[in-house]
């Protein structure tokens, strides 16, 4: 392991044994710190933030952006003080912790045994939208991780959310899919964050005005188990309970080839996804290229 693999995983592990012990306004000034920090530095991450807000919102001047970003941070790292805490949270916290609207979506597609599929961009905190099914549906959902490096950060992530109640797939290795469609077709949730895919498999959409890729395994799920596929968007507020919308189904198209219907099914999705992130765009923590125009690493940070 190199030694920024090393520093790396001893980060993170620092965050989950110390941060979780903090009482709670500390943690939250600690994250606002942090974060403030990280915006004045206007490392890679920020100015990318930054231009992913100019494509969501197009008539920001400079000063809006800026403040959006700076928004966007402190965003970004209340999920992290968050997420490093989740794991000593009780299960009365958690469930304070998270309100749903239209929630009779998910509960009726559970009760109708046809399997669920959840389907979310990178808003606010889904891990604790996650915590919070286990904890008030008593639902338990599988989900799929991207291997990170080191892999003992990725051990570290496994056990963070297997700790919430979630069972995590790895995504690479080709068996997540088949796994997935067998817990659909037992009635099972499975939750996918959904908003960015730049592999070959990747499904075209138009995002905010630009062609963008979203990964295609939602809508090919839902076509090949019959599971209902639902958009999930999360915002936080002033408050210490995030918000959340589960939107209503998004149907197989009945005529067209297998790739016409994922096709316009992923489209669906994006435009639930653009919706959420509209209206609260501080909460989208898209520190990375998205857009198919913006990859073309000379034009600027990744």
């Amino acid at each position: 392991m190199s030694t920024a693999d090393r520093l790396t995983d001893a980060l993170y592990g620092l965050g989950w044994s110390t941060v979780k012990r903090l009482p709670e306004p500390v943690a939250v000034r600690l994250g606002r710190t942090v974060a403030d920090l990280a915006w004045k530095r206007r490392g890679k991450g920020v100015q990318r933030l930054e231009a992913n807000y100019a494509r969501v919102v197009p008539d920001a001047g400079p000063d809006r952006l800026a403040e959006l970003s700076r928004a966007g941070m402190r965003s970004y790292l209340r999920y992290w003080m968050e997420s490093f805490r989740l794991p000593a949270w009780s299960p009365e916290r958690v469930r304070a912790g998270f309100e749903a609207k239209d929630l009779h979506h998910l509960t009726d597609g559970l009760a109708s045994g046809r399997g669920v599929i959840l389907a979310l961009p990178h808003l606010a905190n889904w891990d604790l939208a996650g915590a919070w099914v286990t904890t008030e549906l008593r639902t338990p959902f599988t989900t799929v991780a991207e291997r990170l490096k080191p892999e003992t950060l990725y051990d570290r992530f496994v056990a963070y959310r297997e700790g919430l109640g979630m069972e995590v797939l790895p995504h690479s290795g080709g068996s997540a899919f088949g796994t997935l469609a067998r817990r659909l077709r037992e009635g099972g949730l499975v939750c996918l964050v959904a908003d960015r895919d730049l592999s070959a498999s990747g499904t075209e959409v138009d995002f905010f005005g630009a062609r963008a890729r979203m990964p295609a395994g939602p809508a090919l799920l839902a076509q090949q188990t019959g599971a209902l596929l639902l958009p999930v968007t999360l915002r936080y507020d002033d408050s210490p309970v995030m918000k959340g919308r589960v939107h209503p189904p998004i149907e197989v198209p009945e005529t067209g080839t297998r790739a016409e219907r994922t096709s316009a099914m992923t489209q669906s999705l994006a435009d639930a996804f653009a919706a959420g992130i509209a209206e609260h765009p501080e909460d989208w923590h898209m520190l990375q290229r998205l857009w198919l125009a913006d990859l073309d690493p000379t034009k600027g940070p990744a």
